[in-house]
């Protein structure tokens, strides 16, 4: 509880004063009997004997007015977190030659499984230098030779994750291959299009184009926008040129990281009728492309041999996409005058009432 105007409780101390004056005021109408005797020897009524409880009940009606006037109100704490962040879509790759095997922390599993995997920690966080992007929009967009939206630009990077778990290797040789362009080609489109469905999205939940620049409230705003891309190999199907794709992001303002996933020497597990046997496969990264997409929107391209040199480069995309989260606390305030005045209007009408009727004297 707090008085917006604590000083007007001041007033309470010239009560006892009010008081003294009301019941020593002296009338001046006056009455003549022959003798003062008969009138000695009546007893004092109870109406008058109680006639100072309409002097008490003025002045308790007084205090809780004065009370009222100080306003005593309730303040409620509340916080709105305004982020300026990044609009990031990964790009992974699940052609085929995913299913070679990479290291990951002494296990061998294959590249997308690590893949996965450290896209999942860079973006929830781990204990291993990444504190998670819980201020960005994420998307994820995989292909092999199609290119699939397999999660939208969203907030809620659970849902991201989960979808990110489900992620598999194309199994449907006619669905094989590594379609780069038409990968960076789709993700440059999703993220174009990011601000635009952002303030649709704000406008359903009432965050109207009337709020002025200055006006505190919650939201999200896109501070750049990014494009991670993993691949392994080069590209060898699609519509879209990769260059001229990359072009195309650039124009828009969204920079391409591009990671090399695997080394030149490495083998994946195949299943025979004899049993399981390693098997190398061939290095077919087409490293000149990657650097030439990153070079022409701002980007980096670096390779990953295996699964620590992936957290470097994730931990190197992180540093350099900050994000800023602004929090603002408000206090929204209940008035509470109600509870006091509507007691001293009651005390009031029913003190006015009873010197009417019960205490009512005359003259």
């Amino acid at each position: 509880m707090q008085w917006y105007t604590p000083w007007a409780l001041l007033l309470l101390l010239a009560l006892p004063l009010l008081g003294y004056l009301m019941l020593r005021k002296k009338r001046s109408a006056a009455v003549k009997f022959p003798s003062l005797i008969d009138m000695r020897a009546c007893p004092v009524s109870w109406r008058l004997r109680l006639r100072p409880v309409l002097v008490a009940a003025r002045l308790l009606c007084l205090a809780l007015l004065i009370l009222a006037l100080a306003r005593p109100r309730k303040g409620t704490v509340l916080s709105e977190i305004s982020t300026e962040g990044v609009a990031i879509q990964a790009v992974v790759d699940r052609s085929g030659s995913m299913a070679a095997e990479m290291d990951y922390d002494g296990q061998k599993l294959d590249r997308l499984e690590v893949v996965k995997r450290v896209l999942a920690d860079f973006v929830e966080g781990d204990k291993k230098g990444l504190s998670g992007r819980t201020g960005d929009l994420i998307g994820l967009i995989t292909f092999a030779r199609y290119a699939d939206t397999v999660c939208p630009l969203v907030l809620s990077h659970n849902i991201l994750t989960e979808f990110l778990k489900n992620t598999e290797i194309v199994n449907i040789r006619s669905e094989d291959g590594t379609a780069i362009g038409d990968a960076i080609a789709l993700a440059a489109a999703r993220l174009k299009k990011a601000e635009e469905e952002l303030q649709r999205r704000n406008a359903q939940l009432g965050f109207g184009e009337t709020e002025s620049p200055e006006d505190e409230r919650g939201g999200f705003e896109i501070k750049s926008k990014a494009i991670v891309l993993l691949t392994d190999g080069r590209n060898n199907v699609g519509d879209y040129d990769p260059l001229a794709a990359a072009e195309l992001a650039a124009k828009w303002g969204i920079k391409i990281y591009t990671i090399g996933i695997g080394s030149a020497q490495s083998f994946a597990t195949v299943q025979t009728m004899l049993g399981t046997f390693r098997m190398p496969t061939q290095d077919d990264l087409d490293e000149e492309l990657l650097k030439a997409i990153a070079q022409k929107t701002g980007g980096f391209y670096s390779r990953a041999t295996d699964a620590e040199s992936l957290r470097d480069v994730v931990r190197r995309i992180d540093a350099l996409e900050k994000t800023k989260v602004k929090s603002v606390q408000y206090t929204q305030y209940a008035e509470r005058f109600g509870r006091w005045t509507l007691p001293a209007l009651a005390l009031l009408a029913l003190e006015m009432l009873a010197g009417c009727t019960i205490f009512r004297k005359i003259p």
